[in-house]
């Protein structure tokens, strides 16, 4: 999507720096950067924000919310460019101005429909990249299901992409990980699928189960192997023991996703892996699965990175209430798990703080008590919101 660009000032603006506030300041752009940052009153005219924050731009490592823009409805699918412009304007009004858009990596037939949809929603996304119908920068994020027989296949013919820029390897297996308790998972197939009866569920576990030992081994080894031979940071997902958390530790893992206890999450923080966690899970005061809590992490001092996961405005919405519920965390700490922090956990260094030579992506967040609602988005200097 073209916007106009200028060269401009944005004046008179609470603004959120890597570890400090300016309480009233401005922030000066040129062709897409910020250059330069002051107190007071700006030197000269510009875009009056009115005592709003002016926050970086959101990055977002982990969201499947294009599967509902794409099946809006069970068995209803949209046409998939319309469908990621819609996701796409959610993400910018949202606050997020960098994306990274989490495909499932997997085929299940008949019981997930999005399932085995990767690679054509991949191809809408560089479609709408093309034609410049996108707000926000749109990376890829490979959310590969390590047991399933033609993961390393998909995930390879993926990598054709040159957006790919994470790979996560998840588990699903019944007794695994977060689904150690299988109860839980027959939960979720039934939210998912309400036909699927006890003997139908039962061949389903036992199928993946038959997976698991047949698969897991070598898939794992062997999209390690891709994503190392691509520079392609790495994440696990849903650690529990303290042997996943050995597992990580020896093959490279950049980013935890989604650690189910405090004791994996802890000893993750520690060896210097960034544990990433759901704001949706703050927001609603804990995890839908019965897993630890975001807020829990959040006090123990071992969460790094938040994700939006399925609610794009979530993102925000924790980041403002982490100072409330943490005293240990104040508003920059907490800006910085959604952008510095996560920015730098791939590699976009560009990005993510306010400050001279960064990427102008910035966002104007206007607060009433404990609601927010962003006001103005700029990409690369580009107002796209």
């Amino acid at each position: 999507m073209t916007f106009e660009r200028t060269d401009f000032i944005l004046a008179n603006a609470r603004i959120v720096l890597a570890g400090d506030v300016i309480q009233s300041g401005w922030v000066a752009c040129v062709d897409g950067a910020i250059v330069e940052i002051g107190e007071g009153r700006a030197p000269e005219r510009g875009l009056d924000l009115a005592g709003d924050l002016l926050m970086p731009g959101l990055v977002e490592l982990h969201t499947d919310h294009i599967e509902a823009h794409y099946m809006p409805r069970p068995k209803v699918y949209w046409d998939p460019v319309a469908a990621v412009v819609s996701y796409d304007g959610q993400l910018a009004i949202s606050g997020i101005t960098t994306v990274f858009d989490s495909l499932r990596v997997w085929r299940e037939a008949g019981i997930e429909e999005i399932d085995g949809q990767a690679t054509l929603l991949a191809d809408a996304i560089a479609s709408a990249r093309e034609a410049e119908l996108l707000r926000v920068d749109h990376f890829l994020h490979l959310r590969c299901e390590v047991p399933m027989p033609s993961v390393v296949e998909e995930a390879t013919e993926l990598f054709g992409h040159a957006e790919v820029r994470l790979v996560s390897l998840m588990d699903h297996t019944p007794g695994q990980r977060q689904f150690r308790d299988d109860e839980k998972l027959r939960l979720y197939y039934r939210s998912k699928k309400g036909g699927l009866t006890d003997e139908a569920l039962e061949a389903l576990f036992a199928q993946r189960i038959q997976y698991q030992t047949a698969y897991a081994a070598r898939n794992y080894q062997a999209l390690i192997a891709l994503a190392r031979t691509k520079g392609t940071p790495l994440a696990s997902h849903d650690d529990t023991t303290p042997e996943h958390v050995a597992q990580a530790m020896r093959d490279g893992i950049a980013i935890a996703e989604f650690p189910t206890t405090v004791e994996a999450a802890t000893a993750l923080h520690a060896a210097g892996i960034r544990v990433l966690m759901g704001a949706p899970n703050l927001v609603r005061g804990g995890s839908h699965t019965g897993n630890v809590a975001t807020l829990d992490l959040a006090r123990a001092g071992v969460l790094d990175i938040l994700s939006s996961d399925y609610v794009p405005a979530s993102l925000l919405m924790a980041t403002l209430a982490l100072p409330r519920l943490v005293p240990g965390i104040d508003l920059p700490a907490a800006v910085r798990m959604v952008t510095q922090t996560p920015a730098g956990a791939v590699g976009l260094t560009d990005r993510g703080e306010i400050a001279p030579g960064k990427r102008a992506d910035l966002i104007r967040v206007h607060v009433a008590g404990d609601m927010a609602a962003v006001r103005n988005v700029w990409r690369r200097g580009e107002r796209v919101a």
